[in-house]
């Protein structure tokens, strides 16, 4: 076997494990029309066996960086991380559906791949009416921007993420200049959101990420004043990335929240 010239972060697999998830069925490679009309493929996980009752619910693993540029810091795609895997296979496991996908445009990326899996849902045994997103860390803008543009979506789980720039402050909007991560929600506000949209937000504690944590605050007290949907659960000694980087029962917890969340979300 070669050697493996991904970085770190990009070889570590998520701390929590569940009974079956190396059991989980993936089909890989599979082909969608980007928002610039070139063919991008993109992973499909499933639950262990493959003969349960469908369709199935689904959660699209939104990422909100230029693929070109994950493979020149880290080493290779955000579909081929071995985090974005475990989630898919530990999503699996819980009896649900997920995807991982290329990307090049990231905020008109996330639509495409939305709208590929709703038309094809019948031929990929997807419940169209059952779609959820997971997204963490700089990769929560572009995830933001698809729930206030696209309706219909069952809720999101957003991990120790940066949010929205709120109060007359520009965390997010400096920070994606340092990360070069996209931000279609720029000037928009927690209102723009559904209502009735729930969501689950992860906050890291300890989370040294310049400016991320006031973002994170800021969005959940204005979600909270508009008594929003929100579930937020503060891992208090969790650093940034805690689901791959600490080895915790405190990490574990988050992370079998998080999929706790989505199967009530998605009836998974």
């Amino acid at each position: 076997m070669g050697q493996d010239t991904r970085a770190d972060v990009a070889t570590r697999r998520v701390v929590y494990e569940l009974l079956g998830e190396g059991n989980a069925l993936v089909r890989p490679d599979l082909e969608y029309t980007s928002s610039s009309g070139e063919s991008l493929a993109f992973d499909l996980y499933e639950p262990p066996g493959g003969d349960g009752p469908t369709p199935r619910p689904v959660v699209v693993l939104v990422t909100g960086y230029n693929d070109l540029g994950m493979q020149r810091f880290i080493g290779c795609k955000a579909k081929e991380m071995e985090s974005y895997r475990s989630w898919g296979r530990l999503m699996a496991a819980s009896g649900m559906m997920a995807v991982t996908y290329e990307c090049r445009e990231p905020a008109a990326d996330a639509p495409a791949v939305l709208r590929h899996l709703r038309d094809a849902s019948t031929t990929l045994g997807i419940d169209r009416a059952r779609i959820a997103v997971w997204s963490c860390s700089g990769n929560v803008p572009n995830a933001l921007g698809l729930l206030m543009n696209e309706p219909g979506l069952a809720g999101a789980a957003l991990l120790y993420g940066y949010m929205l720039d709120l109060d007359g402050h520009a965390h997010v909007a400096d920070a994606a200049v340092t990360f070069r991560f996209a931000t279609p929600a720029a000037g928009r506000s927690v209102h723009d959101l559904p209502a009735d949209l729930p969501l689950f937000i992860g906050r890291a504690g300890r989370d040294e990420t310049p400016g991320l944590n006031d973002s994170l605050d800021r969005f959940v007290a204005h979600a909270l004043r508009e008594n929003r949907p929100v579930t937020v659960v503060n891992h208090h000694t969790g650093p940034h990335a805690f689901d791959i980087t600490d080895n915790s029962q405190a990490s574990r917890n988050v992370v079998r929240a998080v999929l706790e969340f989505l199967r009530a979300r998605l009836g998974g």
